[in-house]
């Protein structure tokens, strides 16, 4: 497990309220992903691939709140998440949600740690 924050995930219960809040707080931008059921979120500067382009800052995404996203997430990146949900049940955690894809982007999982709060996992395809 590499172990650096590399997302964040915020639930919402009324998506367009959300991004209202954030953007006109924050000046968020938004990319929808309708075919995930998804919003992209650019917490600063992106290249043209859409990615952080400024060194020191994460981007996220916003999704209904539903299953294991009930509050703000943070998602750690991960080389080998069957491996690291492994590591994380031998240590007192327990896993929610286990490795699935997303679109051909990658992987995802959810956890518990020892503390009871939910953590993604993320394993880029």
């Amino acid at each position: 497990m590499t172990g650096r924050v590399v997302h964040f995930e915020i639930p919402f219960e009324d998506k367009e309220r959300a991004k209202r809040f954030y953007g006109e707080i924050f000046n968020w931008t938004f990319d929808e992903m309708p075919e995930l059921d998804y919003v992209g979120v650019s917490t600063g500067p992106a290249g043209e691939d859409g990615m952080p382009d400024e060194p020191g800052y994460i981007g996220g995404g916003m999704t209904q709140r539903q299953g294991a996203n009930t509050a703000p997430i943070i998602v750690l990146a991960s080389a080998d998440i069957d491996a690291d949900l492994a590591r994380v049940e031998s240590n007192g955690g327990a896993v929610l949600e286990p490795k699935s894809p997303v679109a051909e982007m990658g992987f995802a999982a959810y956890f518990t740690d020892s503390e009871g709060n939910v953590v993604g996992l993320w394993q880029s395809a």
